[in-house]
């Protein structure tokens, strides 16, 4: 579905994307997560061929990019930085006029346009809208109307960049099961995010980005594999870590930290020595462990000797 190999983006002696090798398969929902100031926007920008790469080639859909453009991006859905939207139009008229604009648009039936722009408010929550400017509209309704720009032509692939910025938690809930539905039909979602629970929320695949490189590149569940410890909760954690005979790594209270492989296996010894278990869990890694090991500091922090955020770069583009 798409497929980068050396892809650098510099702007001046700023380098924002750094020799990216990226493979995404057709059918994943793959989370795109870095700090800010690593590369992200820049790489979805690049391949949608708003960003011209200064080296490296690109695949989307099977095809090199940018070159053709006129056949890709009519099946794409995108949604980059912030909703773009004529103020003093409803947000009906807008959505009719960039499924006019768009590719193609121009041949396309009226009336089957109504019906598109329709289905489209209705999947992201926008059907009882009014005919209010969208200069009106709350940051919420904003992003959900840039969404439903994404979903007028049925795409193949959705790029979307930081999806669920302005929604309430009862938004970010609705867009997570809409892309999930999307994808359960055959879209491809790729999502772009410095939000660790929306994409471990989502996501299947997830790749990592510091400092303009892809540093992973991973299934989650791969990812957030055993650490070999268990957590364990039971009313006698005295007896508990005697029976374990120094496996027992940390204790608060009823909670104890297990070095251990199988939790069954721990189950079945405890009880077997008269210990009373509430709970027991395998420890995974989190991602924000991952996220912590992998990366640096964001463009957004400012430390002594470290310069203001984003310096060195052209006036106008500090590296996302």
């Amino acid at each position: 579905m798409i497929a980068t190999d050396g892809l650098t983006k510099r702007f001046g002696r700023v380098t924002a994307v750094d020799s990216v090798d990226l493979r995404i398969p057709e059918g994943v929902r793959f989370g795109l997560l870095g700090p800010n100031g690593s590369g992200k926007t820049t790489l979805v920008r690049m391949l949608l061929g708003l960003v011209h790469p200064t080296s490296g080639a690109m695949e989307v859909l099977g095809r090199s990019m940018p070159r053709h453009a006129a056949w890709v991006l009519p099946q794409i859905g995108a949604l980059v930085e912030s909703p773009a939207a004529w103020g003093h139009l409803s947000g009906r008229a807008n959505l009719r006029l960039l499924d006019a604009a768009g590719p193609g648009g121009l041949g396309r039936l009226r009336r089957d346009r109504r019906a598109r722009v329709e289905q489209a408010l209705e999947r992201v929550g926008l059907a009882g809208i009014d005919r209010r400017p969208v200069r009106a509209y709350s940051l919420g309704m904003r992003q959900r109307l840039g969404i439903a720009a994404a979903l007028l032509r049925a795409p193949r692939l959705l790029l979307l960049d930081e999806p669920t910025n302005g929604l309430d938690p009862r938004g970010i809930h609705e867009m997570r099961a809409l892309f999930t539905e999307l994808n359960d039909a055959g879209t491809t979602v790729v999502l772009s995010s410095h939000l660790l629970s929306e994409v471990e929320a989502l996501c299947t695949r997830v790749g990592v980005m510091d400092a303009g490189r892809l540093v992973l590149s991973q299934d989650l569940d791969a990812l957030r594999a055993p650490t070999g410890r268990v957590l364990l909760r039971t009313p006698d954690p005295a007896t508990a870590v005697a029976v374990l005979d120094g496996r027992v790594e940390r204790r608060s209270g009823d909670v104890l930290t297990v070095r251990h492989d199988d939790p069954a296996a721990l189950n079945a010894q405890l009880v077997a020595n008269g210990v009373r278990v509430s709970a027991l869990e395998a420890q995974r890694r989190s991602l924000e462990q991952v996220m912590l090991e992998l990366t640096g500091a964001g463009a957004d922090r400012v430390d002594r000797g470290r310069g203001t955020p984003g310096a060195g770069a052209p006036a106008g583009e500090v590296r996302r």
